[in-house]
């Protein structure tokens, strides 16, 4: 087996070029348009949304118009998608996001977007554990009168997510898509269930009156909101492992927005159904994240909602295997380039999977785990907060992480398309680029301004600066990692962004000396 160094090199189907060995470039022609949008998906983790997200949003903002948001959001990512979409086409890369910004603002940008994306992805996978952890342990106590820690079934899951990151995708992706089949297929029972039984205000579309979205909580609503969509923006993680990139990538992220849009506006449009919008924030104030679960018990039974439960848990298992790919991609895509040690460029030479990626990502969430385990281990004091607090201040951290990416990749889209002498025939898309630009910042600033309420902690709390700047000092590392990396090797700093095409050119270059 050769290393990662090897010039030996053949083409697949779609003209891009892998190395012998597979160690510097992903396996092609592994997923469909199918396989891409449940990896996707998954990350959506639909139960967690409609059981966790949605009662908080309505308990803590008092906004009656949820479903309404979620409806403004999709159009808003629709807009993104626009612009990003087009980019999938001109940009195979694992990197994404990175690798966009890359090529529309420079390689120094394309750095720090890089670290910011790593950061990001590993603060959401990473939160999903207390939350998981949590459910799992409440699971044994109820049904196997079992006292378990938390983080024993987290620490559990995260060795055998970083087992199956090992696993061909094409695996991961069958994984990923029977679990999220069954729990979109729960939940649509439950809005039927809502509608065909409403509470005492009857079928009321109350919650898409625009008038519910007044208020001083709006904003942030929207920063819990945006939260639920995180996932179709990785489908161009995936652009190097499909046949028809082109083609697939775009079609996939449309398809993802459309389909999260509608799902969670109708699902959290239902909610207000089952209770009356006049009480949905009182319910959801009382009850938090058991509301989806007593809604279910009086009209579908106890046996449901055992089984809704349980879905709960592999739903966001689900969601830390995708956001566990992404991580692992986006660490090899940096390690191709020269932003992470070469061992993270290369790929398993048996299965195709970016190994040391996931080594990564695994050793990131067991390292972190184990930190709150230890706070967790106390004679007093509320047991049940550093599982929460990993939850929430590492979702938000994340939730923010993107955000941020996303705002910039609507510039670099903008540039990139300008600097190519294409601005005149790509101009409704720069538009639509531009819009979702603007409406993205004022989302990032909310997600700032009331990051205190985001994690719950007070106005005064140091946590409401200390927490964002993580993804602040991620940015600022980055981009001085860029202005090192063009001082001193100034051949990486060019390759930035340009993944496999980079080894491309180092091939035709080779032939023509």
């Amino acid at each position: 087996m050769t290393t990662g160094s090897s010039s030996t090199s053949t083409s697949t189907a779609d003209g891009i070029s892998t190395f012998k060995g597979q160690e510097r470039a992903l396996r092609a022609g592994r997923l469909g348009t199918g396989g891409l949008l449940l990896s996707v998906l998954a990350a959506t983790a639909p139960l967690m949304v409609v059981a966790g997200v949605m009662p908080t949003t309505f308990a803590v903002m008092g906004i009656v118009g949820q479903p309404l948001l979620f409806v403004l959001l999709g159009v808003v990512l629709a807009l993104f998608g626009v612009g990003y979409a087009e980019m999938s086409r001109h940009v195979h890369n694992a990197g994404a996001f990175y690798a966009y910004i890359s090529r529309g603002l420079g390689g120094t940008a394309g750095a720090s977007a890089a670290l910011v994306a790593l950061v990001a992805y590993n603060a959401l996978q990473v939160g999903i554990y207390g939350i998981f952890g949590f459910e799992v342990s409440g699971l044994f106590a109820t049904y196997a009168d079992l006292e378990v820690a938390w983080w024993i079934p987290a620490l559990v899951a995260a060795l055998v997510v970083g087992a199956l990151g090992w696993l061909k995708i094409d695996v991961n992706a069958r994984v990923l898509g029977v679990l999220l089949i069954v729990e979109v297929a729960l939940v649509v029972i439950f809005d039927i269930a809502a509608v065909a039984d409403p509470g005492t205000e009857g079928l009321s579309l109350h919650a898409f009156n625009p008038d519910t979205l007044s208020g001083a909580g709006v904003g942030t609503a929207l920063c819990f909101c945006i939260a639920a969509f995180l996932g179709f923006e990785q489908a161009p993680v995936y652009a190097e492992e499909t046949s028809r990139p082109h083609i697939l990538v775009p079609r996939v992220m449309f398809l993802a927005v459309g389909g999260v849009a509608v799902f969670f506006a109708l699902s959290s449009w239902a909610l207000t159904v089952a209770t009356g919008p006049a009480a949905i924030v009182g319910e959801a104030q009382k009850q938090s994240a058991g509301l989806l679960f007593s809604l279910t018990e009086s009209r579908l039974g106890g046996t449901f909602t055992d089984v809704l439960h349980v879905l709960f848990v592999t739903g966001m298992f689900a969601a830390l295997l995708s956001f566990h790919n992404v991580v692992a991609r986006y660490a090899f895509a940096m390690g191709r380039e020269g932003l992470l040690p070469a061992a993270f460029g290369r790929t398993n030479s048996t299965s195709g999977a970016p190994g040391t990626g996931s080594l990564l990502q695994t050793a990131v969430a067991v390292v972190i785990v184990t930190a709150f385990a230890i706070a967790d281990d106390k004679p007093t004091g509320d047991p049940t907060e550093p599982v929460l607090h990993l939850f929430t201040w590492f979702g938000n951290i994340g939730a923010l992480g993107v955000i941020v990416l996303m705002a910039a990749a609507c510039v670099s889209v903008i540039v990139f398309f300008v600097r190519r002498g294409a601005a005149a025939a790509q101009a409704w898309r720069l538009l639509t680029s531009a819009l979702a630009g603007i409406a993205l910042l004022v989302i990032a600033g909310y997600t700032v301004k009331d990051f205190d309420v985001l994690v719950g902690a007070g106005p005064d709390s140091s946590l409401s600066w200390i927490l964002p700047g993580i993804i602040g000092l991620a940015l600022v590392i980055g981009l001085v990692q860029g202005l090192a990396l063009r001082a001193r090797r100034p051949e990486a700093h060019a390759r930035i962004g340009l993944g496999n095409e980079a080894f491309q050119l180092e091939k035709a270059a080779e032939k023509a000396s």
